[in-house]
C-alpha cells in the first residue's frame, strides 16, 4: 500500500497532538509547517516539514510555504482520472488524502483595542483557506478537517474503515470547510470595509452575516413554523447566545425572544434590578438595594401578567429571591449567576428554564464595530440594518419645559421610567415611582389609548406617579389622561409641532415636564 499523507497546519492547536498521534498510529505520514510541526515533534512524533516535501523553502516571513504544486496537486488530483494520475506521477506529486487546517485568528486579533491595520493584515490567512478549498473541492478523495470537534469522529472512522473515511463524511466535512472559509472571509471583508476612506463609517456597501446554528427548536412562533437558533460566529461573551442553560425543558423560539427582552432591560440598571417580560413587553420592573425586594416590587406591578413570565435579574440569585420567585409559575429566568441554594430551590420546578449569562462590568455589552454592533431585521427580499438603540441623554441634560421643574424624587422616578420605556413596544406609556413601574401601556395604535391602558393596569394606584413616553405627545389628550389619574411629572423626547400646546396643558395641571431630546420608538 502506498504512503498515506496527512497535512496538518493549525492555528488552534486544541486536540492537535492526540489527533496527530492517532494518525501516526494508523500508519499515516505527517506533513506539517512551523508551530504545528514543532508541537508534533515536541510530543515525540515523527513529522516531515512541508518545505522538505516540496523541495522549496518557506519564505517571505512565512507568507509562502504551502502554495506549491506538490501541495495543491496532491490535494486536487483526482485519483480516478488516469490523466490526473499520470500528471502526478510525471511531476513527482504524492497524493495528500487528509488535510487538517484551521485559520489565523483574525477575529480575535481585530477584537483587541490596540489592534493596528498591520496586525490585522498579517492575520489574514492565505495558504490555509487555499488548502481547505482545494481539499474540499476534491472531497471525493480527500478528507478535510477544520474543526477540532471532528477529530475524534474522523479517527474512529479511519480505525474502523481501513484508514478510509466514508464518502458521506468527506462531503459533510467539505461543506463545513466551505462554511468555515466563508465566515472567515466575511469577518475580514466586514472589518476592512469599515475602514475605507470616504465611505460610510458604519454601513459597508456589502455586509456579510456569518451565523452558526446552535440548535433546531421545537417550532417557531407557532407550531406550524419550523425554527432554529443561530449565534454569531464570534459572539460577545456577554450575549444571550453565549449563555449557559442550566436547567429546564427545551427553550422555544418565543422564550429566546423574551429572554432577550428581559436581559436587555435589566442591564440598564446599576442597582439590583428585576424585569418581568410577557410577550416581549415588560409587565414589571423594579430596583432596590436588596434583590428579593426588587423582585417583589416588580411582581406587584402586574401579578396577573407575571404568571408564566420570563424574569431577568442583574445579580446572582440568592435563596431568598429564589424562594419568592418559586411561589408562582414562571417560564424562564436569566441572570448572571445562581447560588447553590437557589439552584436547589429551583430544582423542584424541573420545567423552569434557568439561563446564566455573563454580565459586563465596565465593558460595553456589544462591540463598537462589526456585525455585532448592528440590529438586523428581515423584510421581504432584504434586510434593515441599524445601530442598537444605545444612545441617550443623561437626566442632568434634560430640559425642564414647564413652570415647575421636577423635584429630586420625581427626577429619580422619571429616570427609572425612561429606561423602562425604551424597552416597551410603541406607542409606549410607562407609569412609575422611584425604583418601581406601576403601569404600562404598550403597542397601541395611538398614544392616548396607551395612556388609558397604563392607567387602567396600574394595580398599585396612580397617585403621585410619574409618566414616561417613548415619543412626543402629538396632542394634549394623552397627557391629560395621566394627569387626571394623578401623575405629577412627565418625561418625553419633545419635538412635536404641538409642543407648546402640550406644555401649556402640563402647566394647567401643575405637572413638571422634561424633554430628553431622544426618542426610543420601538416597533
Amino acid at each position: 500500500m502506498s504512503e498515506r499523507l496527512a497535512l496538518l497546519s493549525v492555528s488552534d492547536k486544541t486536540g492537535l497532538v492526540d489527533f496527530a498521534r492517532a494518525l501516526s498510529g494508523l500508519g499515516w505520514t505527517l506533513l506539517s509547517t512551523g508551530g504545528t510541526a514543532k508541537a508534533i515533534r515536541d510530543a515525540g512524533l515523527k513529522v516531515r516539514d512541508v518545505s522538505e516535501h516540496t523541495g522549496f523553502p518557506e519564505m517571505l516571513d512565512g507568507r509562502v510555504k504551502t502554495l506549491h504544486p506538490k501541495v495543491h496537486g496532491g490535494l486536487l488530483g483526482r485519483r480516478a482520472v488516469p490523466a490526473h494520475r499520470g500528471a502526478m506521477k510525471q511531476h513527482g506529486i504524492q497524493a495528500i488524502d487528509l488535510v487538517c487546517v484551521n485559520l489565523y485568528p483574525f477575529e480575535q486579533t481585530v477584537s483587541k483595542p490596540d489592534c493596528t491595520m498591520e496586525d490585522a493584515i498579517e492575520n489574514i490567512d492565505i495558504g490555509g483557506p487555499a488548502m481547505i478549498r482545494s481539499a474540499a473541492k476534491n472531497n471525493e478523495d480527500v478528507t478535510v478537517v477544520c474543526d477540532p470537534a471532528d477529530y475524534a469522529a474522523v479517527v474512529s472512522e479511519l480505525t474502523t474503515g481501513s484508514n478510509q473515511t466514508s464518502r458521506a463524511t468527506r462531503f459533510r466535512l467539505a461543506v463545513k470547510a466551505y462554511q468555515h472559509t466563508a465566515a472567515y472571509d466575511s469577518a475580514i471583508s466586514n472589518w476592512l470595509a469599515l475602514r475605507i476612506e470616504g465611505e460610510s463609517p458604519r454601513f459597508p456597501s456589502q455586509l456579510s452575516v456569518p451565523l452558526v446554528r446552535v440548535r433546531e427548536l421545537r417550532y417557531g412562533e407557532n407550531p406550524h413554523q419550523k425554527a432554529a437558533l443561530y449565534r454569531e460566529k464570534s459572539p460577545s461573551p456577554y450575549s444571550l447566545a453565549a449563555g449557559e442553560v442550566l436547567q429546564g425543558k427545551e427553550l422555544s423560539y418565543n422564550n429566546w425572544l423574551d429572554l432577550h427582552a428581559a436581559l436587555e432591560l435589566v442591564r440598564e440598571f446599576e442597582q439590583p434590578s428585576v424585569s418581568i417580560i410577557k410577550h416581549n413587553n415588560p409587565c414589571g420592573c423594579a430596583s432596590s438595594a436588596i434583590l428579593e425586594e426588587a423582585y417583589v416590587k416588580a411582581h406587584a406591578a402586574d401579578p396577573v401578567s407575571a404568571f408564566g413570565g420570563i424574569v431577568g435579574l442583574n445579580r446572582e440569585i440568592d435563596a431568598a429571591t429564589a424562594t419568592k420567585m418559586s411561589e408562582i409559575f414562571l417560564e424562564c429566568v436569566v441572570a448572571p449567576g445562581f447560588s447553590a441554594e437557589a439552584l436547589d430551590i429551583f430544582a423542584a420546578k424541573k420545567n423552569l428554564r434557568l439561563v446564566k449569562v455573563k454580565f459586563p462590568a465596565l465593558e460595553p455589552a456589544r462591540p463598537e464595530s462589526g456585525v455585532g454592533s448592528f440590529e438586523l431585521r428581515r423584510i421581504s427580499g432584504g434586510m434593515l440594518v441599524q445601530d442598537w438603540d444605545s444612545g441617550d441623554s443623561a437626566p442632568a441634560d434634560w430640559k425642564a419645559v414647564t413652570k415647575r421643574p421636577p423635584s429630586p424624587e420625581e427626577l429619580r422616578a422619571l429616570a427609572f421610567a425612561w429606561k423602562v420605556c425604551k424597552h416597551v413596544k410603541s406607542n409606549a406609556i410607562v407609569l412609575g415611582r422611584d425604583g418601581q413601574i406601576t403601569g404600562i401601556g404598550a403597542g397601541q395604535m395611538n398614544r392616548v389609548d396607551s395612556a388609558r391602558l397604563a392607567v387602567e393596569r396600574s394595580v398599585l394606584g396612580t397617585e403621585r406617579v410619574v409618566c414616561a413616553s417613548d415619543a412626543f405627545f402629538p396632542f394634549p389628550d394623552g397627557l391629560e389622561v395621566v394627569a387626571k389619574a394623578g401623575a405629577t411629572a412627565v418625561v418625553q423626547p419633545g419635538g412635536s409641532v404641538r409642543d407648546e400646546e402640550v406644555i401649556r396643558t402640563a402647566d394647567q395641571y401643575g405637572l413638571a415636564m422634561v424633554f430628553t431630546g431622544f426618542r426610543h420608538f420601538r416597533h
